[in-house]
């Protein structure tokens, strides 16, 4: 299994700026595939970003061109940089990492991966 610990967040005005951090350890390396996710109240959890193993990113349209994902192998943390956040932001963002052969499965972080605790941003306008 692998463990992971979310630290940052927070409240900002719109336009502002955050990043979040997810520290690995446990089975995790750098051949995992990591997703950032983000959740409201009484709506259905919200995929945001992928990063593979080879360092591809993608992301929800709504978040392109102002979140970067990114990861340090060295220190087994990942990055979830958000500029110019809008209040519609805000959630609870987790991070999730599993082998990427799971990269596609509605089991991802829970094969042999594991979930971050949660963190809330909470953008005001």
């Amino acid at each position: 299994q692998v463990q992971l610990v979310q630290s940052g967040g927070g409240s900002v005005q719109a336009g502002g700026s955050l990043r979040l951090s997810c520290a690995a350890s446990g089975h995790y390396d750098s051949t995992y595939c990591v997703k950032w996710f983000r959740q409201v109240p009484d709506k259905e959890r919200e995929w945001v970003a992928t990063i593979n193993k080879d360092g591809i990113k993608t992301y929800v349209d709504s978040v392109k061109g102002r979140f970067t994902v990114s990861r340090d192998n060295a220190k087994d943390t990942l990055y979830l940089e958000m500029n110019d956040l809008k209040p519609e932001d805000t959630a609870v963002y987790y991070c999730a990492a599993d082998r990427c052969v799971y990269l596609r499965s509605v089991n991802f972080g829970i094969m042999g991966g594991g979930w971050g605790q949660g963190t809330q941003v909470t953008v005001s306008s």
